[in-house]
């Protein structure tokens, strides 16, 4: 049996594996031609997983969610000051699941694309901003 992990350790790796898909939703977004939903889907994952980070760090529950208002809403009861930016991120809820399988309404262009890894960037970032550097930084331990 694992000893109990840190909440300290697990924003860590919450913010480690945002990152991670960020990353991938840039390298989507400059393949040619752009892979626009998957850039999307990557850049929902990674507020997704950056809200989660928080939520750890102040050992919140966190529950089995894709819902970015509902995980939102959470860290607005924590932070008011991060309402605003999380706010922004709503819309990438959609791209969790409604354009990753066949039937999706649309494909999103490359301008959808750079606003929602814009949305993506800064959500990640004022969330490790809020966050001690042992917490937020991926190789601190």
């Amino acid at each position: 049996m694992q000893p109990p992990i840190s909440s300290s350790d697990e924003a860590r790796e919450w913010l480690r594996r945002a990152q991670a898909d960020l990353r991938i939703a840039r390298l989507a977004l400059n393949d040619r031609p752009p892979l626009t939903s998957e850039a999307l889907y990557h850049c929902q994952q990674a507020v997704e997983k950056a809200l989660k980070g928080f939520l750890a760090f102040h050992d919140q529950p966190i529950r089995k969610s894709h819902d970015l208002r509902e995980l939102g809403e959470q860290i607005a009861a924590l932070d008011t000051s991060l309402r605003e930016i999380v706010e922004a991120a709503y819309p990438l809820t959609e791209f969790a699941s409604r354009f990753r399988y066949p039937g999706a309404p649309y494909e999103p262009d490359a301008g959808e694309a750079s606003a929602g890894m814009m949305v993506a960037g800064r959500v990640v970032a004022a969330i490790r901003a809020k966050l001690p550097e042992s917490a937020s930084s991926p190789g601190a331990s």
